[in-house]
């Protein structure tokens, strides 16, 4: 069960020392957990879990797809890898050791991608994962996550220790809004209704669930009705909950730190077509490269800041 904050403020604690801690209470608690990295332990603030579960731990260097090979072996045997390294390494530059060693053999591996997409910030456009999401989303037996806030990272990295497959979870390294209260639990494959409306749907993940909340706020004191899902699954998608806001809304933007090619737009566009066709908008990187600056900057220049998702709904509602 999730509650969701009343007032969406940043968070006090950045993902990645969320990340660190609720790794070491898996790795206390289950000597079968091993965490694996591709030697950028101290980006993710890992080092005092190396320390400290020197045996549970693997720097298998600057060598991605080895890396996820080595996965795929100890999952083999019985053991839960937890593999991290930056988004673009994890799944573009390891992307046949994804599909072979791990889904097509039906292992057992967490594949942990940071910085994905704007939030790589000044890492340039060599570390941009914007198609992260694309490519492994047609590969079967791959469930994709994308944590809004840090309690849902937290949950799901507990929930998916227990879980079989493969699991990729994109991670921010840095501090972003607190979107649910502590404690809150979330189901895998089902998206959060955040906020209720009747005349446009907004459906987002990542960090654009907080500007897309904060849009729906706003709006409301205008008059405009804006739901709000936080489909932080990507797959599976929950269906059920984006026709449900096709029939009950009249039109549906989607917004993500992503490609609108093949991410979450696509997902839900392929939904509607097939089940419940209506209006619908894609908010995110229009087939392009990533490149250097400041996140603020860079939501801006991909269309996906607060004011590109509240422009998108006062012409759609305009146009209805």
């Amino acid at each position: 069960m999730y509650k969701v904050c009343k007032n969406i403020e940043a968070e006090t604690r950045e993902m990645r020392e969320v990340f660190a801690d609720t790794m070491m209470k898996l790795a206390e608690n289950d000597k079968k957990v091993i965490y694996l990295d591709g030697d950028i332990m101290n980006s993710i603030k890992m080092v005092p879990f190396s320390k400290k579960f020197p045996e549970q731990t693997i720097d298998c260097g600057i060598q991605e797809a080895n890396m996820v090979g080595v996965a795929a072996g100890m999952s083999s045997v019985g053991l839960i890898p937890y593999a991290h390294t930056f988004a673009p390494f994890i799944t573009r530059r390891a992307m046949d050791q994804v599909f072979m060693s791990c889904a097509y053999a039906k292992l057992n591996v967490r594949l942990i991608g940071s910085d994905p997409g704007m939030t790589a910030t000044s890492n340039g456009g060599t570390h941009f994962a914007l198609e992260d999401i694309g490519a492994l989303r047609s590969i079967p037996n791959v469930t994709i996550i994308d944590p809004s806030d840090s309690t849902m990272l937290k949950d799901c990295l507990i929930k998916t220790k227990d879980l079989y497959g493969v699991y990729y979870m994109r991670l921010s390294r840095k501090k972003v809004d607190k979107i649910y209260e502590d404690g809150s639990t979330f189901e895998i494959g089902k998206a959060n209704l955040v906020r209720e409306g009747s005349d446009i749907t907004i459906i987002a993940n990542g960090f654009a669930v907080g500007d897309a909340i904060r849009v729906s706020d706003d709006l409301k004191k205008e008059g405009i009705s804006v739901r709000v899902l936080d489909m932080f699954t990507i797959k599976p998608i929950d269906k059920e909950a984006i026709i449900k806001a096709a029939k009950e809304t009249k039109a549906i933007i989607t917004v993500e730190n992503h490609n609108i090619i093949g991410g979450l737009g696509s997902a839900v566009s392929e939904v509607l077509c097939e089940n419940c066709p209506c209006i619908l908008k894609r908010l995110g990187a229009k087939d392009r490269f990533g490149e250097v600056g400041d996140l603020a900057y860079l939501k801006k220049t991909f269309g996906v800041s607060y004011d590109d998702i509240k422009e998108a709904v006062l012409e759609m509602k305009s146009s209805l």
